[in-house]
């Protein structure tokens, strides 16, 4: 993702949770109460639980939150099933878009993501076809003001970090799935505070938007994500500011 994509997705990101932060906890708080309930409650022995409660100190989620969520998971109703699928989706402009769910009832998601795309002048994908055009990779992004260049680069590189890179906002760590939660470790307990730490998609390429198709993409994407069985979002376009 080029970078002035990645940090006006940041900016985007942090800015919607501030707007609707009530939502964003009560979607957290699900995916952590799923996780709880198909791994247990304790984060060292249920690798998803660790993923969700990052985004969840991302968020500035109250820990109180966060312990109601994962005792409703570890003692709640076990009749009810969740479902892990992702949605492949070409939105306007002929954007890319990834939506992972977890479901108790595919057909009622379905219905939703369907009605959504369509709505937005975009489509569903056959299976591969956008999935293809991204490729899984550990993330950590550190604004320029938390963190000194050469110590971060050191401590990343050490920890078993695949990629550093430099930009004008700050610095992107780039990492292996398996070798994440160990850089992502190394660098928090040297006191660099993250603004992204995740596993995520990364497009291969992107594609670049005017205002108009900014706005248009924006628009499914909100759409998409503000549904609840949405856990994550991802897409290969670089907005304009």
């Amino acid at each position: 993702m080029a970078g002035h994509s990645k940090w006006a997705n940041i900016k985007r990101a942090k800015g919607a949770t501030d707007l609707k932060r009530g939502k964003v906890f009560a979607k957290l708080s699900r995916e952590v109460t799923i996780a709880a309930r198909l791994g247990g409650g304790d984060p060292d022995m249920n690798p998803r639980l660790r993923m969700v409660l990052l985004k969840c100190r991302s968020a500035n989620m109250p820990k109180d939150n966060i312990d109601r969520a994962i005792k409703k998971g570890t003692g709640g109703d076990e009749t009810v099933t969740y479902e892990d699928l992702t949605y492949e989706i070409y939105g306007p402009n002929g954007v890319a878009i990834l939506a992972e769910v977890s479901t108790d009832n595919r057909n009622r998601t379905a219905a939703d993501i369907r009605s959504y795309v369509t709505k937005c002048g975009g489509n569903i994908a056959t299976a591969g076809a956008v999935s293809r055009l991204f490729h899984r990779q550990g993330q950590i992004v550190v604004s320029r003001e938390n963190a000194d260049e050469d110590a971060l680069m050191e401590v990343a590189l050490e920890a078993g970090a695949e990629d550093f890179k430099s930009e004008p906002e700050g610095f992107t760590i780039l990492t292996d799935p398996d070798s994440f939660e160990a850089v992502n470790k190394a660098v928090e307990d040297h006191g660099f505070k993250a603004e992204v730490a995740e596993i995520s998609f990364i497009p291969e390429i992107t594609v670049p938007l005017d205002e108009s198709g900014t706005h248009a993409v924006t628009k499914l994407i909100d759409m998409i994500e503000d549904h609840d069985d949405v856990s994550s979002i991802y897409s290969n376009a670089a907005f304009a500011d």
